[in-house]
C-alpha cells in the first residue's frame, strides 16, 4: 500500500469513527445464552435496541474464535420480529480465566489473529458489533494488555470499514462496576474511552450469601447510603476516571440471591442471616422462579427506595432481587444521568418479559 493510499484510508477510518460517536444511539440491551432455556425465536426483540449473543469461545492454542450454530443464526432470527434490532457477538464470559485473554493480548501476533478472527466471524454471521467479556482482571499487566488490545481492535475495525465500505462494527466491553480494582490497579480508561462505543457496566454481584453470610444484603443496589459499592457510585467512578456518561450502559440482573434469616421476625436489609437458603433456585433464583415463590409462599415484597432494591421474605427465606420497581428506578436513573442506556443479564431469567417491558416503557416514557 502506498503512502498516500494509507493516509486516505486512515482519514476515512477516522471520519467513520467520528460519525459513529456522534450518532451513538440509545442502548436498551439484553444478553441471550443459547442453552439458557429459551430459543432465540422466543425473544421479544421489539423490547430491545441491541441484543448480545453469548458467548464466542476463544481457542487458546490458535487465538481464534468459534461460535455455536445458535449464535450463527441469531441475527437472522431476532430480526424477523424486529428488523432494526442490532446484534453483537459477545466473547468470553465470567467462567473464562483472565489468563486466557491476557496470554492472547500480551503478544502482537496473537492479538492480530484474535482481532482478525473476531471481525471475520461477526461479518460472516450478520452481527453488527463485538462485545468483549474479559473478566477478573486484577494486575497492572493485564490492564495494560487490555488497553493495547482495545486500541488495536478499534484501529482494525475502522480500517476494515474503510476498505469495504461497511459501517464500522460496534465495539463494546462488559466491565466491572468500578474502574478501580484496588488503590494501585485500575482499568485503562483512556484506551476504553477512545476505543469502545460503550461500556456495559456490570452493576451486580456486590454481595451474596457466600461472601456476606451473616447479614442479608443487596447484590445490585442502585444506591448505598453508607458509601459502600452501588450502581450509582460505580457509574460516578467511571465518569470521574474519564469515561463519558454517554459511553456508559447500566447493567442489572434478572436473578437474585437467597439468604436464610436467623429470625423470621427480623427481615430487613442487613438483618442477621446464616448464609445461603437453597430452597429457591439453589440459592441463586431467577426472576421467573422468584415470582412463583412469592405467590406460593405468600411472601412479603418490599421496595427499598434508599438502596434502590427489592427483597421479599417468607419464614426464614429472604431473597434480594430486581423487581419492576427497581428496574424502573434504575432505568430512570440511567436516563436522568445522561447514560447511553441499560442492559440486562440475562433474558431467559425474565418472567413473561415483565422486567424487559418495564425497562423499555420507563426508558421510552
Amino acid at each position: 500500500m502506498g503512502f498516500k493510499q494509507y493516509h486516505v484510508i486512515s482519514l476515512i477510518a477516522a471520519l467513520l469513527s467520528l460519525q459513529t460517536s456522534l450518532s451513538r444511539a440509545a442502548v436498551n440491551g439484553g444478553y441471550w445464552i443459547p442453552q439458557s432455556g429459551i430459543e432465540a425465536s422466543d425473544i421479544d426483540s421489539t423490547l430491545f435496541t441491541h441484543l448480545f449473543c453469548a458467548f464466542a469461545d476463544l481457542n487458546t492454542a490458535t487465538n481464534q474464535l468459534s461460535i455455536s450454530a445458535e449464535c450463527s443464526s441469531f441475527t437472522q432470527t431476532v430480526q424477523q420480529q424486529n428488523p432494526s434490532v442490532k446484534t453483537l457477538l459477545s466473547i468470553g464470559g465470567g467462567s473464562v480465566p483472565s489468563s486466557n485473554f491476557n496470554n492472547m493480548a500480551s503478544q502482537p501476533a496473537s492479538r492480530q489473529t484474535f482481532i482478525t478472527s473476531s471481525i471475520n466471524l461477526a461479518r460472516s454471521n450478520g452481527f453488527l458489533g463485538l462485545d468483549l467479556d474479559w473478566e477478573h482482571e486484577s494486575t497492572s499487566a493485564e490492564m495494560t494488555n487490555l488497553g493495547t488490545l482495545l486500541t488495536e481492535w478499534r484501529t482494525a475495525i475502522n480500517a476494515e470499514a474503510a476498505n469495504t465500505g461497511h459501517q464500522p462494527l460496534l465495539l463494546t466491553a462488559a466491565l466491572a462496576v468500578t474502574p478501580h480494582v484496588d488503590p494501585s490497579t485500575s482499568f485503562p480508561t483512556q484506551a476504553i474511552a477512545n476505543a469502545l462505543d460503550w461500556v456495559n457496566v456490570m452493576a451486580y454481584d456486590f454481595h451474596d450469601p457466600n461472601n456476606s453470610a451473616s447479614l442479608t444484603h443487596s447484590h445490585a443496589n442502585l444506591h448505598d447510603p453508607t458509601g459502600a459499592i452501588s450502581g450509582s457510585s460505580g457509574i460516578s467512578a467511571w465518569i470521574s476516571a474519564g469515561v463519558p456518561s454517554k459511553q456508559l450502559v447500566l447493567g442489572f440482573p434478572f436473578y437474585g440471591y437467597a439468604w436464610k434469616l436467623q429470625d423470621p421476625n427480623n427481615h430487613g436489609l442487613l438483618a442477621p442471616a446464616s448464609g445461603v437458603d437453597m430452597s429457591v433456585g439453589g440459592g441463586t433464583p431467577k426472576y421467573n422462579q422468584i415470582e412463583p415463590f412469592i405467590t406460593q409462599a405468600q411472601a412479603t415484597v418490599v421496595f427499598n427506595s434508599t438502596y434502590g432494591t427489592n427483597y421479599c421474605y417468607s419464614g426464614t427465606t429472604w431473597i434480594n432481587y430486581d423487581d419492576t420497581q427497581t428496574i424502573a428506578a434504575k432505568v430512570s436513573y440511567a436516563k436522568t444521568n445522561n447514560l447511553l442506556g441499560y442492559f440486562a443479564w440475562h433474558l431467559a431469567q425474565d418472567n413473561n418479559w415483565a422486567l424487559s417491558k418495564q425497562a423499555s416503557q420507563t426508558w421510552g416514557s
